[in-house]
């Protein structure tokens, strides 16, 4: 595995689970949610750009990018 693929997984591993105590989710729950709205899909292909932000960026942007996809959570 590459340096930045290894990122990559860290990076997303962390932003789930910051996800599942924002939302007071396990992280299964937060997981299969982010994998079901594409949650994790723009994480993925948009990394290079949302890693150079904060986490709770990440996290609005990652609840954004679900309720566009059909998600929601209070």
């Amino acid at each position: 595995m590459s340096k930045k693929d290894y990122n990559i997984v860290e990076y997303i591993v962390c932003c789930i689970s910051e996800f599942a105590s924002r939302f007071k989710l396990t992280h299964n729950q937060a997981y299969d949610y982010l994998c079901r709205f594409k949650g994790l899909d723009f994480l993925h292909q948009e990394y290079d750009i949302e890693h150079t932000y904060s986490i709770d960026d990440a996290v609005d942007d990652l609840a954004l990018v679900c309720s566009h996809n059909g998600g929601y959570l209070k």
